[in-house]
């Protein structure tokens, strides 16, 4: 029997060959896709205070503060995607177009039902760094290593359950052949209402 996962992997792959990146690792929503990326840089570079727009949607800033960062709202006009500045974090979740990966970023996306590419809940990490990849491979599926049987492996990351199913991974694959090449983006900042009062919650 192939292994269920299989199918998230082929998505995975269709995904980053759309998108121009080099490696993509499939997550249950975009909002998680951004904490992973934060628990990341933050086993590297430690936490910080990070810049995030007053207009986003509310899950972005949330993630960044229980990953544990400060965070600053600040009043910028952005489209389809920003910078979670100073890192190299990107929350993308309203673009969906070919080649949008910017390089030397974790760029995140989300499938959530509303989205131009939906699996009706689900996101993903574009990124050019192998070493944040294989981490991050790990640790979306409670840190396991999905090739092998779970008595065979030996635990090597901390991870968390926040990995795509191989169901969602399907319906994915099946809207994407319905996907144009160039997609408008489905929200900006005028999209959100300011949200920087969360700081103080």
């Amino acid at each position: 029997m192939n292994n269920p996962f299989d199918i998230v992997h082929e998505f995975e792959r269709v995904i980053a060959e759309y998108s121009d990146a080099p490696y993509s690792i499939a997550t249950d929503c975009c909002s998680h896709a951004i904490f992973l990326s934060a628990i990341y840089y933050k086993k590297l570079h430690g936490s910080c205070t990070v810049k995030v727009p007053k207009n986003t949607y509310v899950s972005a800033p949330s993630q960044l503060i229980h990953a544990g960062f400060d965070v600053e709202f600040s009043d910028i006009q952005w489209s389809g995607v920003y910078p979670i500045e100073p890192t190299n974090i990107i929350d993308g979740a309203p673009r969906f177009t070919k080649d949008m990966y910017i390089k030397g970023t974790y760029h995140c996306l989300s499938f959530q039902i509303k989205k131009i590419l939906s699996t009706g809940r689900g996101g993903m990490i574009l990124t050019d760094d192998k070493d944040f990849y294989d981490w991050a491979q790990r640790a979306v599926h409670d840190g396991r290593d999905m090739s092998v049987p779970y008595e065979e492996d030996t635990i090597s990351v901390l991870g968390y359950h926040m990995f795509m199913t191989p169901e969602a991974a399907t319906l994915g694959l099946e809207n994407f052949k319905k996907t144009k090449s160039v997609n408008k983006d489905v929200a900006d900042s005028n999209t959100y209402p300011d949200i920087s009062y969360i700081k103080d919650l």
